[in-house]
């Protein structure tokens, strides 16, 4: 894989308002061409971030280089940057159209050039030709979400910022319109930073995400990366459903004080001594027999629920609830309320710290 150049470049980016520090000393590198997403709750900093690499904000320390230029105080309006609002921010009042050209209207591009530019983007994002002229009111949540777009498409920026762009569209739209993003990207080729509270979002589009909280960058790496090996306990927790267990070395063995239970390890951190097991519900199986797994549990079969192809199942042992999945084809029948084994192979689990 070609190693692709920087063009967004973070150094101890950090912002404060009065006595609250809302992002801490944040470094971070984008790549040209990539779609970075930045996740994590409420109130963990990342639309600050977001706003401070639009140019909307300024950082209060730290440095921000776009193509190797410094750019803290470079407004908005004079970066080769544009936003995507939660808002959509379209003009209520005019056509799809005129909303698409706006941005070439105030750099005065010629009214054919601007119309021309328009359809082509337009066919682009699957809005159909006759939409033209179509009040953009009138236009469905995900038209004016694809109008939106293809507005900042019309800027030819080198990166696109958006904001939680589709929180307020329904479940069946958003799976679409995250299919449609990631095609558009890579079409375009260009540089998306997307800011998302849904773990969903970020796992589908992103070539690499980041994970916020409390205004720190806690990990960033592949959607496989930041899945498959977490490092800590919060983004194991955030990035999907887990199974997590409070756990002690000792002698080689991981101790559950709290379920009475020793188990093989997976590859122990170095100088790891207390911490966190995690095993994702996919590595979590329902067994037949003790021998089908390094690791085992008794429990209580106490529900289960469809998920398409996949079937997951909570199983309780003793105060815990785990959670367990096999497919369709194998699942259960007639078995809730009552004892069953559930187990893991340690490659399968990951040891945390808190």
């Amino acid at each position: 894989m070609t190693t692709r150049s920087p063009v967004l470049e973070l150094r101890g980016i950090t912002k404060t308002f009065g006595t609250f520090t809302a992002v801490h000393g944040i470094d971070l590198t984008i790549a040209e061409g990539e779609f970075f997403t930045i996740v994590g709750p409420s109130g963990s900093g990342k639309t600050t971030m977001l706003r401070m690499l639009a140019g909307l904000e300024s950082p209060s320390a730290g440095d921000i280089l776009l193509r190797g230029q410094r750019v803290n105080d470079l407004p908005a309006n004079k970066r080769p940057t544009c936003m995507v609002f939660q808002s959509l921010a379209l003009f209520p009042h005019r056509t799809v159209g005129q909303n698409i050209e706006f941005p070439l209207k105030i750099r005065d591009v010629p009214a054919a050039e601007r119309k021309a530019r328009a359809l082509q983007l337009m066919a682009q994002l699957r809005l159909p030709e006759s939409y033209y002229g179509k009040n953009v009111t009138k236009c469905s949540g995900g038209e004016r979400q694809r109008v939106a777009l293809a507005r900042a498409l019309a800027y030819n920026p080198d990166i696109l910022f958006f904001d939680e762009p589709l929180s307020a569209i329904d479940y069946k739209l958003r799976k679409t319109l995250e299919k449609e993003l990631k095609d558009i990207h890579r079409e375009t080729g260009k540089t998306f930073v997307y800011i998302t509270h849904s773990l969903e979002e970020a796992m589908v589009m992103s070539d690499r995400i980041g994970v916020m909280r409390l205004g720190h960058m806690v990990q960033v790496g592949t959607p496989n990366e930041i899945y498959t090996a977490p490092n800590s306990k919060f983004v194991s927790e955030f990035i999907g459903d887990v199974n997590i267990m409070p756990v002690r070395l000792n002698g080689g063995r991981l101790v559950s004080d709290e379920l009475g239970a020793e188990f093989l390890p997976p590859a122990v951190p170095t100088g790891f001594s207390n911490g966190h097991l995690v095993v994702r519900p996919e590595s979590l199986r329902v067994l037949d027999r003790r021998d089908e797994a390094e690791n085992v549990l008794t429990g209580t079969l106490y529900n289960e629920y469809a998920l398409g192809s996949r079937i997951q199942y909570q199983v309780r042992v003793g105060e815990r609830v785990f959670i367990a999945e096999r497919l369709r084809q194998q699942a259960l029948t007639g078995r809730l309320d009552t004892e069953v084994l559930v187990g893991w192979n340690a490659r399968d689990s990951i040891l945390v710290s808190d």
